[in-house]
Order: C-alpha cells, then structure tokens, then sequence
C-alpha cells in the first residue's frame, strides 16, 4: 500500500469514525450517570431526517444541524422519562426508543428520499495547518461538523475529570444513595446526562444526512448506533479512548472502500461486514477480563427510598 494511499485510508477514517465518536461520547456521558441508552440508533436517524428536512427547506445547513440536535436530546427526553421518573426497565426501554426512531424517521423523511441537499457542510482546508506533512491532509482537510469533534472530545474529558460538575456526574453514576445523602440531585443529573446523550447522537446522525453522505435515504445510520454503544466499552468510559476507537472503526470501514477501488477483488457483502465482525471480536476482547471503568450504578434505577 502506497504512503498516499494509506493518507487517503487515513483521512477518510476521521470522516467516516465521526459520527460515530459523537454518539459514542453522547452514550458516554449518559452511561457515566448510570444510565444505559440502547436508543441510540433511532435518535442519530431522528437527528439525520430533522437535520435533512429543516436544511432542504431552508438551505441552511448550520441550522439543520441545530435541529438534528435539538430532535435528539427531545426523543431521548423520553428514554429519560422512562428510565429515570418511571424506574423502568433500561435495556427495554433504549430498544424501544430504537424502534420508534427508527419508524419515526422512515414516516418523516419518506418523501425525502432521492433529493439532493445543495447545502451541505464541504470540506475546506484549515489555514496553515492543512500544510503540515502527512498530519495536514490526514487531519485538516476536513469539514467544519470534524473539526468541532476535535474541540468535543478534551472538553468532554475536562468537564468530566476536571470539574465538580463531572464529579458529581459520576458520583451519581457509581453510587446515587450516597450522592443523594451528599444533597446532589440524581434525578436531575440523570435527566441531564441522558438528554445530552441523545442530542449528540442527533448531531452524529445529522452528520451522516449533511455531511458523509448529504441526502436522506432510510436506515442511513446502518448500524452505526449499536457500534457506538459497544465502543463506549472499548473506550472503558473515557472521552480520550473513545476517539482512538471511533477512527479505528472508521478506519475499518474505509478500508473496505478503498480495497475496492484499488482492484483487490474482496466480496462487497463481505466488506460491509467488517465494522461489524471487528466491533464482535472488540466485544469479547475487552469483555472476556474485567469490566474496567464501568459506572458501578449503571443501568440500575435508583428511588430515593431505597436510600
């Protein structure tokens, strides 16, 4: 493999890992409080149909990606509700989000389907930097939704690990009684973390309709959401980690692309299924010796009586 096409792989694993690493650190966040969010499916396709539909109709991409977030954290407002007011059962509830964004999605974008964004985000060369050897092509020559993740991730990791804020977070999501007998509030915090969850799964699915691939077709997240739920393991519950292991499944997937286009003759069915077999052979890796980093709390509702 020549040293430009390995950039070429390179670059489009940032393109391809990114929505994926808004996700992963949007479930992040939420399983850090203690609450698990197996929804994230349906809320990146319900934040990719808003962010489609409200840029076609107004040709402003920046405000579609508004409202993919905005339409992300209101349907996780509901797992939330659920989970968090209602102590329901977590793991059916995410599966019941992912199936009614899923379905809600198809309804919305049904006569979106085949028309062309003519606004989406571009990809534009970041002064100076885009002409650092090897590292400019590979990571400054991307569009404005990529660059905005690199600022994401270490103030995710400072909010989190640096803050009283994170603290308390994540005190909620190791031990709620005690956090509650310190005086912090674990509902709120909960409804907080989940909220903020779905609505940066909404942004990795607006990413997908405005960005990756600009145009609305449906299922378009294929996947993506459960392999950011796997990732968060992989990333054993840390923002850092987590961008390594959404470039690496990015990088996957972009692999396969490429291996196409330069005449390797590998089944395409094949190829479509290596993010996938890759995010399995993680699993079990990760998972086969301790669960380090997990939230001690996490998928358990928490009641104050039980205090």
């Amino acid at each position: 493999m020549s040293f430009s096409l390995v950039t070429v792989v390179l670059a489009a694993a940032i393109t391809a890992g990114t929505p994926i690493l808004y996700a992963s650190l949007g479930e992040l966040i939420c399983e850090r409080a203690g609450v698990l969010n197996l929804g994230v499916e349906g809320m990146m396709l319900v934040g990719a149909v808003t962010g489609f539909i409200v840029t076609v109709q107004t040709g402003n991409h920046w405000l579609g990606f508004g409202m993919g977030i905005f339409c992300g954290g209101l349907v996780a407002l509901i797992h939330a509700f659920l989970s968090v007011t209602l102590h329901a059962n977590q793991v059916v509830s995410g599966l019941a989000l992912t199936m009614f964004g899923t379905g809600l999605s198809g309804y919305l974008g049904q006569k979106m389907v085949g028309i062309p964004l003519e606004s989406p985000f571009r990809a534009f060369d970041l002064p100076g930097l885009s002409n650092i050897p090897c590292l400019g092509p590979i990571f400054f020559q991307h569009d404005a939704l990529v660059y905005l993740s690199y600022i994401l991730i270490p103030l995710c990791w400072y909010l989190l690990f640096r803050t009283s804020a994170g603290l308390n977070l994540r005190a909620v999501g190791e031990h709620p009684g005690a956090a509650d007998a310190a005086g912090l509030n674990v509902a709120v915090f909960r409804y907080f973390a989940v909220v903020t969850g779905g609505m940066l799964a909404g942004a990795g699915g607006a990413y997908l309709s405005l960005a990756y691939s600009p145009s609305w077709v449906q299922n378009m997240s294929a996947g993506r959401g459960w392999i950011a739920v796997a990732l968060v393991i992989f990333a054993m519950w840390n923002p850092l980690r987590a961008l390594l292991g959404a470039y690496l499944f990015g990088g996957i997937e972009a692999l396969g692309f490429r291996l196409q286009a330069v005449g390797i003759t590998v089944s395409p069915f094949f190829l479509r299924m290596l993010p996938y077999l890759f995010t399995i052979l993680v699993l079990v890796l990760v998972t086969s010796g301790r669960n380090a980093g997990a939230p001690a709390a996490l998928g358990i509702s928490y009641e104050r009586e039980e205090r």
